[in-house]
């Protein structure tokens, strides 16, 4: 048995589901027989989900090494997008379609703001969004 928490892309709740395994997950997503618990929307995805450890001061310590490198490998992403992509705060969803749909063509992909419910409208008008992890420079 594994135990997966899922998140509802309609309501964005979170919530948990047991399952006999990964493959059975699979099968019951692919025949949309999984929906959320909340709203009854089929629209239900895993969300990321950390192992579960025994913590220990050595594990404590490993941990904390993986934070650092995760938070580094981050803040690398985010300083390439910074200089290879044109930032455009609150105008994102306005920007990406105009890129979309007037084909302008502009030499430097964007980034920039947009709520959840704004990336789902982008992606079902066949835009091609993602989303990514974001840490602010004056965080610790």
């Amino acid at each position: 048995m594994i135990k997966y928490d899922l998140i509802c892309e309609t309501c964005k709740k979170v919530f948990s589901s047991w399952f006999a395994s990964f493959k059975e997950y699979e099968k019951i997503k692919k025949k949309k027989l999984l929906n959320c618990h909340h709203c009854g929307s089929f629209h239900v995805n895993k969300s990321l989900m950390a192992p579960n450890l025994n913590m220990s001061k050595k594990s404590n310590t490993n941990k904390e090494k993986q934070y650092k490198y995760i938070k580094k490998k981050i803040k690398d992403y985010q300083n390439f997008i910074k200089n290879n992509f044109s930032y455009v705060g609150n105008n994102f969803t306005y920007e990406a379609r105009q890129i979309h749909y007037e084909k302008k063509n502009n030499r430097k992909g964007i980034y920039g703001n947009a709520t959840n419910n704004e990336i789902n409208e982008l992606k079902n008008e066949g835009i091609e969004v993602q989303t990514i992890p974001w840490i602010n420079d004056k965080e610790n």
